[in-house]
């Protein structure tokens, strides 16, 4: 009973609501000492509290591994505190210190802090701005040791006494001329022609001076597309119109219908159809050129040009093509035929005496 006195605090040192670390090691002698001098027992504060007398024996004791997790077992402290009257954030703290929380607090991020980057950064700068300008200047280095001065060629050295050196045979002096074309990489030979082939064909020898030219027929200037053909095909259609600059073009048939309609460019065409009845309709005729079977044949003269009249003038000027062709051809064969040999017996024409010599003169004397 002595013992017990001298190890708890009387209720007297307890009345004030504080826990006196100085006279109690532990908390749960010191909640023990105060439970005591209450005149409360285990029950009673257990009702108080509405916690489990074995979880308070725990307190009491120190065996905080009985305890629930940590956030119910300061609640058990604080429970236990106010119903005795004492501070409960005093014992609340004594708890967690003398029961510290076994999880691993959290730590800072491994790894380089900002500003001590920061502070290394200029040096790491430094190093590879000194390495870039090592590699560029042993590149510039090594390309200055390699270039050579410059030295003329030895294929267009001149000596320096080119000027005094002179000819041999002639006594003078030697001149750079100006320089010649360079010889042609490839050339063409001449066509060759069979002596008497061309004669043998044509009748008439090319090495003749004499011999006459078949005259050539005459030829206008051939139509050259410059943009769009419209109409007929080109195997059907003897007449074209071509644009020389834009120009309206109506074909108008007979019955009042409109073959073709269309503002031409310049260079534009159309092929008329062959026996088609209809009518040409521009109002400026001077922009369009005549083609008859490919040749010039001037421009249109109206207005309004009949269609037909258009294909007469391509079918005789084909006719006249015709008739020259034949005419000429029979003009290069005529000087091969020659004349016949008579036929059947021939009369007898005697053979001409052979003149007399005169006789010679006696000699004299």
């Amino acid at each position: 009973m002595e013992q017990d006195r001298h190890a708890a605090p009387s209720l007297e040192d307890s009345r004030d609501g504080t826990l006196d670390e100085t006279q109690d090691e532990t908390l749960g002698a010191a909640l023990r000492a105060a439970r005591l001098a209450s005149g409360l027992s285990m029950a009673q504060l257990s009702t108080l509290t509405r916690v489990h007398p074995r979880f308070l024996t725990a307190l009491e004791q120190g065996e905080f591994a009985v305890l629930p997790s940590r956030i119910f077992s300061i609640g058990y402290v604080r429970a236990y505190a106010a119903a005795l009257g004492l501070d409960e954030l005093t014992a609340v703290e004594r708890f967690k210190r003398e029961f510290p929380d076994a999880a691993v607090p959290l730590q800072a991020p491994t790894g380089a802090a900002f500003q001590q980057m920061r502070r290394s950064s200029p040096k790491i700068l430094a190093v590879a701005g000194a390495v870039v300008v090592a590699v560029i200047g042993w590149n510039v280095f090594q390309r200055l040791n390699r270039i050579e001065p410059p030295h003329p060629s030895d294929l267009v050295a001149v000596p320096r006494n080119w000027a005094a050196e002179a000819d041999a045979e002639a006594g003078r002096p030697l001149y750079l001329g100006a320089p010649r074309a360079a010889p042609p990489d490839q050339t063409t030979p001449a066509l060759y022609v069979t002596p008497g082939l061309e004669a043998e064909l044509t009748g008439v020898d090319p090495d003749d001076p004499n011999a006459p030219a078949p005259p050539a027929p005459p030829v206008q200037a051939a139509f050259n597309p410059r943009g769009a053909i419209y109409g007929a095909s080109a195997t059907a259609s003897q007449v074209i119109l071509q644009a020389r600059k834009p120009a309206i073009l109506v074909i108008r048939q007979g019955d009042g219908r409109v073959l073709f309609a269309r503002q031409l460019a310049a260079g534009e065409s159309w092929r008329a159809p062959p026996n088609v009845a209809a009518t040409v309709d521009t109002p400026d005729p001077a922009s369009f050129d005549i083609y008859l079977n490919g040749e010039h044949g001037g421009v249109l003269t109206a207005p309004q040009t009949p269609l037909g009249q258009l294909n007469s003038r391509a079918q005789a000027a084909a006719r006249q093509s015709e008739v020259r062709a034949v005419a000429a051809e029979t003009r290069a064969r005529a000087p091969t035929i020659a004349p016949a040999a008579p036929s059947g017996p021939q009369p007898y024409q005697p053979l001409p005496a052979p003149a007399a010599t005169p006789a010679a003169a006696p000699p004299e004397g």
